[in-house]
């Protein structure tokens, strides 16, 4: 039995991991779910994961998410704060993001969708509280606001608010996103490679998490990608696909 006819035998959900602009190569990997016509019952992650889960669970189709990333360019979400530092409260970060939550809410209502119970799958993606000091997981109310905290790097996007409350990347306590997926669920997770240097001091977070019925899917060779790196985006998304498709094709060991 192949990957893809395992998963397409009985529910699994899909779980993206962070990984900075990693979400060029989850591009990809749904790209591929969508050839072989496997739908998962729930999507989530964090960060990048959390980007292209919740767009994807939103309904934006693999090609149209595709083309869009495929154009994006730093200038389409570089909104540095010219008062950054220098106004008292001011929020830490370079980029204020609301370039960035723009792009969001234009990909949403391109299908019709502003919140996370209009979607047709249903979406989860984890975020860092910043007055608690905790991951927590966003599930309810506005979409594009929640897609923005989870993707809100420290130091590069300014805290994002949402009823009041602070957040900031997923990544920060959860790389992987897993606490986006349903216990017991059977799950299938497209883990990037870690390519930060301060990751080697958080070497737990650089491996697939524990979890009693994972698929990992990983191409550890993919690209570094940055905002002043999005040229090799395309290669990334192409890199992920084939590593996707291959895996789906494979056979499961043990005749499973």
């Amino acid at each position: 039995m192949t990957l893809a006819e395992h998963l397409a035998s009985a529910p699994f959900e899909l779980i993206l991991s962070s990984g900075f602009f990693g979400f060029f190569a989850h591009a990809g990997v749904v790209r591929a779910l969508e050839e072989h016509s496997l739908r998962p019952a729930a999507v989530g992650g964090s960060s990048a994961g959390a980007l292209v889960a919740g767009l994807w669970g939103a309904g934006v189709a693999s090609e149209r998410l595709q083309a869009r990333l495929f154009t994006l360019r730093r200038d389409d979400f570089w909104d540095p704060d010219p008062f950054v530092g220098l106004r008292p409260g001011a929020r830490p970060g370079l980029l204020r993001g609301l370039r960035f939550e723009r792009l969001l809410r234009e990909a949403l209502a391109g299908v019709g969708v502003a919140r996370f119970s209009e979607c047709p799958l249903p979406v989860r993606m984890v975020a860092w509280d910043v007055a608690r000091r905790s991951k927590v997981v966003l599930a309810a109310g506005e979409l594009a606001p929640a897609i923005r905290a989870s993707c809100s790097v420290p130091g590069l996007f300014q805290p994002t608010e949402i009823d009041g409350r602070h957040y900031l990347d997923g990544g920060i306590a959860d790389r992987p996103g897993i606490a986006a997926a349903t216990v017991g669920a059977r799950v299938v997770y497209h883990h990037l490679p870690a390519k930060s240097p301060w990751r080697r001091f958080t070497p737990s977070q650089n491996r697939p998490p524990a979890w009693d019925d994972l698929h990992v899917l990983c191409e550890p060779r993919l690209p570094r990608l940055s905002p002043f790196h999005l040229a090799r985006g395309p290669e990334a998304y192409e890199m992920a696909r084939s590593m996707a498709l291959r895996a789906l094709d494979g056979r499961l060991p043990g005749g499973a």
